[in-house]
């Protein structure tokens, strides 16, 4: 999550014509198609929330659909070339300008060869590109790890390659073996970063680890490495262990999940679920110790649930915070369809795995009340192309709710990518780009 400080060439957009296209023929739900207004205003409008707070805005407005959106076509491994389509969670894409030349990087979370195994997978995999829309190719490791598999820049494998001085894997990162579950050890959504020269990759090691949380790579050659873990994360994930987590977590295992990179000219911070930050050392081998992580000053939801997937994004000199949640389904009491971003409880279905934003003038906070950013675009990140148009990414949670489903599963677990619309200085909100800009239904 670099900063991005420029402005957002926001130009018209077509009406949907059908999503088949992105959605490969998986059902929506239906809704009233409205003509364009004639005059389009320069910025579009804020939609009015939903009230109560907390509530989910679920108009197909807010989809990624086939005319803002696509899958990123990108180059196929041999564990891909069934499905045809790389399974990724946690998708993450960005543009960085290195030598006048931009260049497009994506990862995500990944599955090993074979049939699917939550309990352990086989690392982290880059890929890169001179444009959004490709040729998306493996980062060439080849130079790196002759013989190893293309375009992996790190892996619980490479404890092999630790040297005195140079740990590339920690102890609590290697794979490990229980009765219950065999193999195990996991790494989550990785970020790719470009910060004073240097390239970087903010990864979590999951559930099924020694020890589960975010730690820091770093690059000792170009985007394809090769990375050795940061000192300070030698011995633990950042952060203090708490209570968290499946049951089969080892008690003091777990830490903050799903770290994030913020950095602002040369100052770089960790950002973590939980709401937690922490500034980096000038270094960065560490963050600065402090006896307690400080917290964003939010605007919770009443009761707050289980939110995660968090990421700062400057743009036109505003901060905004985005979170993962999960849209829960209940029942009004007059029988209705209730869509609110509720803790888990009796009568509550996951539907959809929603991006929520707020916006603050500083990146401490305080943030404003949140709104529904992007449907089912949970988990992602923010990004400008070498243009300065806005885009975010997005996976369709394939685990619970709408693209669970079986008939949708082709379509589920994707890199995909949706263009994002600002609504100006005096609106100052992000959306997924709508067809009905400056229409309230």
């Amino acid at each position: 999550m670099t900063t991005s400080d420029n402005g957002t060439h926001v130009g018209r957009r077509s009406l949907l014509t059908g999503v088949a296209g992105i959605m490969g023929g998986a059902a929506l739900p239906a809704t009233a198609a409205h003509a364009a207004p004639a005059e389009m205003r320069r910025h579009p409008r804020n939609w009015p929330d939903p009230e109560p707070y907390g509530l989910a805005d679920t108009r197909l407005d807010l989809w990624p659909r086939a005319d803002n959106s696509f899958i990123l076509p990108l180059e196929l491994r041999p564990r891909d070339e069934e499905r045809g389509r790389v399974w990724m969670r946690d998708t993450y894409v960005n543009c960085f300008v290195v030598g006048g030349r931009p260049i497009y990087v994506a990862t995500g979370t990944t599955r090993a060869p074979g049939p699917p195994a939550g309990s352990w997978n086989d690392g982290i995999f880059l890929w890169v590109s001179p444009s959004l829309r490709g040729p998306w190719r493996l980062a060439d490791t080849t130079g790196v790890r002759a013989g190893a598999e293309k375009g992996k820049v790190w892996s619980p494998e490479f404890v092999g390659e630790n040297r005195p001085g140079r740990t590339v894997v920690a102890p609590w990162q290697e794979y490990w073996y229980d009765d219950r579950f065999g193999k195990r050890g996991n790494v989550w959504a990785p970020e790719v970063h470009y910060f004073r020269g240097k390239w970087y990759i903010v990864a979590c090691m999951g559930d099924h680890s020694q020890k589960v949380g975010s730690f820091l790579l770093v690059s000792e050659g170009g985007v394809e490495g090769p990375y050795r873990l940061i000192e300070g994360n030698f011995g633990k994930p950042f952060g203090d262990s708490f209570i968290g987590g499946p049951d089969f977590i080892k008690p003091g295992a777990y830490h903050h999940i799903d770290g994030s990179l913020y950095t602002e000219g040369d100052d770089a911070w960790l950002v973590l679920h939980n709401h937690l930050y922490a500034k980096f050392r000038d270094d960065m081998e560490d963050i600065v110790p402090t006896t307690n992580l400080p917290k964003f000053r939010q605007t919770p939801y009443s009761p707050e649930p289980y939110i995660e997937g968090s990421y700062v994004y400057k743009h036109q000199g505003r901060y905004y915070l985005l979170h993962a949640v999960w849209n829960r389904t209940s029942a009004n009491p007059d029988g209705s369809t209730r869509h609110a971003y509720d803790p888990a409880g009796p009568g509550r279905t996951q539907y959809q795995y929603d991006a929520v934003l707020a916006v603050a003038d500083t990146f401490e906070g305080p943030y404003s009340r949140r709104w529904t950013m992007g449907v089912g675009a949970g988990h992602n990140n923010i990004f400008a192309d070498r243009s300065g148009q806005l885009w975010a990414t997005f996976f369709r949670n394939p685990a619970f709710g709408y693209w669970a489903d079986p008939s949708r599963s082709a379509d589920a677990a994707v890199p995909g990518v949706v263009k994002l619309e600002w609504t100006g200085p005096e609106g100052g909100r992000l959306y997924v780009e709508r067809r009905n800009r400056g229409h309230a239904d």
